[in-house]
């Protein structure tokens, strides 16, 4: 399939859609999770105007959509992934230049709810998440499939809390359509990072989950092994400058690498 017609189905999965034109254009295309949107987007604006180069074209969704997009033929430039396990899946397919990747970010899980909520709970060994619930539904990513949904499946094992909640977790496709569940009311509690708390006004942390009941939350970053944009390297590099990790602090997330120079 052309690289034309690919883009307008990888984007059709993102988190904001983008324009015909756009999406037909050549350039550098970056596969991110969608918990990277607020701090990429500024980054990425940031970068289009201080080097005078093409803004980049982001498609967000989750890690795992994005991750098989890519083994179906996608033309990605790059993917940053918000977990191990999706960027280890297309490392294995010979999809990404391993000599590029490396571990981003760090993030947290924490349980949220509606702005107005009253609920306060202490996520601890033995909690009764049930009861915080009260009927409602725990808004969760996919728990198979998406990095924060599997990162709260596993918190919640750890704590000897799943059985009690397995039946009323409602999975989205991506971290961001369970932030909005709860974000519109439409679920009382849900299991999102903390940088997607940070960015959603109309949610509030009510609890946090302890950091040994999940695998630690690293985001990978690599080029595509096929791509040519030119930008795409400079990019990624700037990704680690201090120019972008500002962006990322004020989001919440942990940024693992060492800055170098800003780009």
């Amino acid at each position: 399939m052309k690289r034309r017609e690919w883009l307008g189905l990888a984007f059709a999965a993102a988190v904001t859609p983008v324009t015909t034109a756009r999406a037909q254009a050549n350039g550098l295309v970056v596969f991110a999770a969608a918990s990277l949107k607020n701090a990429l987007d500024e980054i990425a604006a940031d970068w289009s105007k201080s080097t005078s180069r093409p803004m980049p074209r982001i498609s967000y969704a989750a890690s795992s959509a994005l991750a098989k997009q890519m083994e179906q033929g996608a033309p990605a430039d790059m993917f940053i992934s918000a977990d191990l396990d999706w960027m280890d899946y297309v490392e294995k397919k010979d999809l990404i230049a391993k000599d590029t990747r490396f571990n981003l970010l760090g993030n947290k899980i924490v349980l949220i709810a509606p702005k107005d909520s009253k609920a306060a709970v202490d996520v601890k060994q033995g909690v009764d998440l049930s009861r915080a619930l009260a009927g409602g539904k725990l808004a969760m990513g996919n728990v198979d499939a998406v990095p924060a949904g599997k990162y709260g499946k596993s918190a919640l094992e750890k704590l000897g809390a799943w059985n009690g909640v397995k039946e009323s977790v409602a999975q989205s496709d991506n971290v961001r359509a369970a932030l909005l569940l709860v974000a519109r009311g439409e679920a009382p509690l849900g299991i999102v990072y903390a940088t997607d708390a940070a960015a959603e006004p109309n949610v509030k942390i009510v609890g946090t989950f302890p950091e040994d009941s999940y695998p630690p939350i690293l985001y990978p970053a690599a080029l595509a092994r096929d791509s040519k944009a030119a930008d795409a390297k400079p990019f990624l590099d700037h990704l680690k400058s201090v120019r972008a990790r500002p962006s990322f602090e004020r989001q919440g997330f942990t940024v693992l690498v060492k800055s170098n120079s800003a780009t």
